[in-house]
């Protein structure tokens, strides 16, 4: 397998199901056509017209982009604050990936549905904790087999949902 890289994608999915990682990481896609992931494309497209979207460098790709209070800004879109953890995992590699390229940023979590936002800041103790996610997501993507099959929650809202459960 040549060398892959981490996401973000991949920092959300680690907090919520190993499996998935296994899976993104070898490029299956989940079924486009899931009504969860309309929903959540509907709401970043249509959300926050101002601000410039989709911002990729690298290997990230940044829903939100701006100047505020003279600082650069990010926004992570999220179609509830169900995963909250997951995307602030999610945002916070971004703001490691913007610090490693000699941007600073501040991090914003943006819940549209809700009217909600929550602001991210990358600390040593959030570095930490990312450099050891990283490390373990690594360890999956060059797993031979995918991890088990856990039944959770997540599994009936699940794009991938036919790989593990036809």
């Amino acid at each position: 397998m040549k060398e892959k890289k981490i996401t973000g994608t991949l920092i959300w999915y680690y907090f919520i199901c190993k499996r998935e990682v296994w899976l993104i990481a070898r490029n299956l896609e989940p079924d486009q056509d899931d009504t969860n992931i309309t929903i959540g494309r509907f709401i970043q497209e249509n959300s926050y017209d101002r601000d410039k979207k989709e911002v990729s460098l690298g290997n990230i790709k940044i829903d939100i982009m701006r100047r505020g209070d003279g600082q650069l800004v990010v926004g992570e879109v999220k179609k509830s604050s169900k995963f909250q953890e997951s995307a602030r995992m999610q945002l916070l590699f971004y703001l490691s990936e913007l610090k490693s390229a000699g941007l600073e940023a501040k991090g914003v979590l943006m819940f549209p549905r809700e009217k909600r936002r929550e602001e991210v800041e990358l600390t040593p103790d959030t570095e930490k904790q990312l450099e050891q996610t990283i490390k373990d997501i690594l360890r999956i993507m060059y797993m031979e087999v995918p991890p088990k099959v856990e039944k959770i929650p997540f599994c009936k809202n699940c794009g991938y949902r036919e790989m593990c459960y036809s």
